[in-house]
């Protein structure tokens, strides 16, 4: 059973956790073009399934916390200092998508479709999206800044699982 539920649990970690990652990496560079060139319909489009495909993989990923308990417990390491390290930098990955990358992409993304929506834009250097005055390009750093922490939270945390510090089940 445990080699079932660890199977499960890499396996949602790459399903779920791999896609946000890249997507939201993806979402600022995407955002600056839009913001960029208002009138690219295309860029627009790209912010927008970046930004789902975040929503969606993050509702999926879900899953990779809940395989990993039950693995762990079957496993008897609920208590190891590493598990425990790597539940408390996942639930804090969690709460940097949720509550700063998600929101923000959100915001960046319903400031460029306000603009369209009232008609700004047409291209050029000068345009610039009316949302601007509340989200502009200068707030994708930000989000970028909260993207790379996520990252880097979700890397730490797969090393964790790889290395197991002072674990006694096996390396």
């Amino acid at each position: 059973m445990n080699k079932f539920l660890l199977a499960v649990h890499v396996l949602a970690a790459i399903v779920a956790v791999g896609p946000v990652t890249v997507a939201a990496s993806m979402f600022p560079p995407s955002a600056r073009k839009a913001f960029a060139e208002p009138g690219d319909a295309q860029a627009l489009s790209t912010v927008r399934v970046l930004h789902r495909i975040c929503r969606v993989y993050a509702t999926v990923g879900v899953a990779v916390p809940v395989f990993g308990f039950a693995t762990a417990k079957n496993m008897g390491v609920l208590g190891d200092t590493w598990l425990i390290v790597s539940i408390v930098l996942t639930a804090l990955a969690a709460v940097v998508l949720a509550a700063l990358v998600l929101p923000r992409q959100t915001a960046l993304m319903e400031g460029m479709e306000e603009s369209i929506a009232e008609g700004v834009g047409g291209g050029g250097q000068g345009a610039a999206y009316a949302g601007a005055s509340r989200v502009g390009p200068r707030d994708t750093a930000r989000l970028a800044m909260f993207t790379g922490l996520f990252n880097l939270l979700w890397a730490t945390v797969t090393i964790l699982m790889i290395v197991r510090p002072g674990s006694t089940t096996g390396a």
